[in-house]
């Protein structure tokens, strides 16, 4: 079942048309279960109500406890289903239905039991030969009682009737009083054989229907002589008033009397005590009941047992759906709050379904509710705070990324954290590979990173006295490619670098490269010394050079022909090597006093091409060829100074093709020009067939000084660098590499070209 359909069931089971429903059956179960037992206690009482309706009331109550049975079964399966789908809260339903089930049912059965033997031996004492042969002997007692006051009734009533024979009817009602008062009767009454009263005495003489035997009794009367019977008694009723009485009707025997006239009889009635009637119709029904339960003793047993037996199932069927109902009420709440815990545990904070009920767990349905809107609010906010600092921290990065600067973040132990690709740019290392490694591990950084943790370290003790918040030192790295034995320096990295503690007891490093710097720095500081050495280099040449003159002026035609020889060959070896030192000394100065550029309009590919007219000579031994931009505009520059530029980069393209030794068109120098016009920037480029640079000189070849030529000075290079730096132009030098192959050095120079220039016709 899906959590959907989970939650939908749980809803429905909480609609008020569920709670009616379960409502409902209750109340139809507890109504049937009060009816069985009302019955059962008049079941003695009123025997034919509950047998006239036992059979109709046993169907209804097989057909409920079928229905319940159905129920129940059907309730069992869904648990059994549950309990092999593996769902959550299956065990404990069961659990709670088997508790509350035996609960209901033990004590149940153990009723049933009891009450099972009870009626069995309750209904056989009902029967007991005592109490039947008391009953018989009460009957007995009765009827002898009645029968002997009928026989003293008799006597005396036929004593009255022979004290009548004489007399006539005319004086006969006198003689009745007379006579019942003597026998202590209720009333006498004298009839002729029609039927016909003669005299009566007592209360019959003033009703105006008195009672008058019938004819048969009349029949027997003149057959028997007397007769008697008990008049009420066979229709009372036990609890009514009863008037019974005894009756003895008497033929009388007149003497002197023709056999023509009618015969009288003589009737004598008195009542009979109502306890005596009481106790008769006492005993008497007592002993007509006990007769029929008596017959039906096998059926009343059947009965009693039956509605017993009914009545347990009821209990049992009501038990079980009361304890799957209870256990279903206990278990909705945990098992809605185990769905949430679920959910919630998955990283699902929708708002949950909670219980109205007013009970603790359906307050704490609705407090876990709570709960988990407050999460879902809280992840929001947290969410929301994220967000804000992943776009700081790619704000951070893309400063980090884009600084020129390099940043390293170590842990305590002088590990790599992370590292910006300005760190990787300047120490020429791939940093981020060597995330998780200290500095002192990485192949050329030995040095630097033990006096990078030897600062930090000392930084760190004296933590409580430092004034500042950091610690800055500069470091200078050696090349990390084998470098010269007589060359150490040539491809040093010269790094300010700069300290400080960040919180979690990690350390950030900042350093930069400022060779470029020191470099210019070393330029203005060799342009000093330039400026100073031809000034005091070269006031001295020119008397050594005319001493040098005077003395082979002096001297010659007055020594000997092999000393003669010998001065003039000194002599012009003086000259000759201040005429150097002249040429070196007018270098230094031209370097110290380059003057500033004027910058104009300049047509870089006309300039290219006048200077190219000077290369032109075809005994050359290495050709240069031109690859020009017709697209190029004007550039800011002072033609002069470009001029020298040109020719600076030319020969050592020369220089460098023809010390290794290429000639032909293979080895010829190029010289272009290009636009780049997303970049704004004309492009100047030389490229040679030479043996390119080496890489601890193309850090430091814009340097005064620094060369590859055994004779050169190494100022052409440092010229154009300080002449392009005049234009605002950006040099690069590298070499060249086709398949694998070094091809020669490439020198480019780009210009920054304005707006106004670029639509400006050449």
């Amino acid at each position: 079942m899906s959590d959907h359909s989970r939650k939908t069931s749980m809803m429905n089971k909480n609609s008020p048309s569920y709670r009616w429903t379960v409502g409902l059956g209750l109340t139809a179960m507890v109504s049937i279960g009060l009816v069985l037992l009302f019955l059962l206690t008049q079941a003695t009482s009123n025997r034919d109500l509950y047998e006239r309706n036992y059979a109709e009331l046993l169907v209804v109550n097989m057909v409920v406890a079928g229905l319940l049975l159905l129920v129940i079964l059907w309730i069992a399966y869904r648990l059994v289903l549950r309990l092999r789908q593996k769902k959550f809260g299956s065990r404990l339903l069961v659990k709670l239905a088997a508790v509350f089930a035996l609960a209901g049912f033990a004590p149940g059965v153990l009723i049933y039991v009891v009450s099972y033997q009870f009626v069995s031996r309750s209904i056989e004492s009902w029967f007991d030969i005592k109490v039947e042969g008391a009953l018989e002997a009460g009957l007995n007692l009765g009827r002898t009682t009645l029968e002997t006051l009928s026989s003293d009734l008799a006597n005396k009533t036929r004593a009255a009737a022979s004290q009548l024979t004489t007399v006539p009817d005319s004086r006969a009602a006198l003689q009745l009083e007379r006579t019942r008062d003597a026998m202590a009767a209720d009333d006498l009454m004298l009839w002729n054989e029609s039927g016909q009263l003669i005299a009566a005495a007592g209360q019959a003489r003033y009703q105006l229907n008195p009672y008058a035997p019938t004819k048969a009794q009349f029949r027997s009367a003149r057959d028997q002589q007397v007769v008697t019977w008990i008049d009420g008694l066979d229709d009372a009723t036990l609890g009514a008033n009863v008037d019974a009485s005894i009756k003895s009707l008497v033929l009388i025997k007149s003497e002197g009397i023709s056999a023509l006239s009618e015969a009288r009889y003589l009737v004598a009635v008195k009542s009979l005590p109502t306890s005596l009637v009481r106790n008769a119709l006492e005993v008497n029904q007592a002993n007509r009941e006990y007769q029929e339960r008596a017959l039906a003793r096998d059926g009343l047993r059947r009965m009693y047992i039956g509605t017993l037996t009914l009545s347990l199932f009821m209990a049992v069927f009501g038990g079980v759906l009361l304890a799957v109902f209870l256990g279903n009420q206990i278990a909705r709440p945990l098992l809605l709050l185990a769905d949430g815990v679920r959910e919630v545990a998955a990283g699902d904070l929708t708002p949950k379904t909670s219980l109205r009920g007013k009970d603790e767990l359906d307050g704490l349905t609705r407090a876990f509710a709570v709960m988990t809107q407050q999460l879902a609010d809280a992840r929001q906010a947290v969410q929301l705070s994220m967000v804000q600092v992943n776009a700081a921290r790619a704000n951070l990065q893309t400063i980090l990324d884009n600084l020129t600067a390099g940043v390293i973040v170590l842990n305590s132990e002088g590990r790599i954290v992370s590292s910006n690709p300005g760190a990787t740019r300047i120490l020429r290392l791939p940093l981020a590979a060597h995330e998780g490694k200290r500095l002192i591990e990485i192949d050329g950084l030995q040095r630097f990173g033990q006096s990078v943790e030897e600062q930090f370290r000392n930084f760190l003790a004296y933590s409580p006295e430092r004034s500042l918040d950091h610690w800055q030192q500069s470091f200078e790295l050696s090349g990390h490619h084998d470098v010269p034995n007589d060359r150490p320096v040539k491809d040093a990295i010269t790094l300010v670098a700069r300290g400080a503690e960040l919180p979690g007891s990690q350390w950030l490093l900042v350093f930069d490269d400022i060779s470029e710097i020191v470099s210019a720095q070393r330029a203005q500081a060799w342009g000093e010394v330039a400026r100073r050495l031809a000034h005091e280099i070269k006031n001295p040449l020119t008397p050594i050079q005319l001493s040098a003159e005077r003395l082979e002026m002096k001297l010659s035609g007055k020594i000997a022909a092999p000393e003669q020889v010998l001065l003039t060959k000194s002599v012009k070896t003086i000259v000759d090597q201040v005429d150097a030192m002249k040429r070196l000394v007018n270098e230094f100065r031209d370097y110290a006093r380059l003057p500033a550029a004027e910058l104009k309009p300049v047509d870089i590919n006309g300039l290219v091409l006048d200077v190219l007219n000077l290369y032109g000579n075809e005994d050359v031994q290495v050709p240069v060829r031109s690859e020009l931009d017709a697209s190029c505009p004007l550039i800011q520059g002072d033609a002069q100074q470009l001029r020298q530029v040109l020719h600076n980069l030319l020969q050592n393209a020369l220089d460098a093709t023809c010390s290794a030794q290429k000639k032909g068109s293979e080895s010829a120098v190029v010289l272009k020009t290009q636009w780049v016009q997303n970049l704004h920037q004309v492009r100047l480029v030389v490229q040679d067939c030479g043996t390119g640079f080496p890489d601890y000189i193309l850090k430091r070849v814009f340097e005064p000084y620094v060369t590859t030529k055994d004779k050169g000075t190494g100022l052409g290079l440092a010229v154009v660098k300080k002449i392009a730096d005049e234009h605002g132009a950006h040099v690069k030098i590298s070499n060249r590499v086709i398949s694998g192959d070094l091809c020669g050095a490439q020198v480019s120079i780009s210009f920054a070209i304005a707006d106004d220039l670029i639509s400006t016709p050449v």
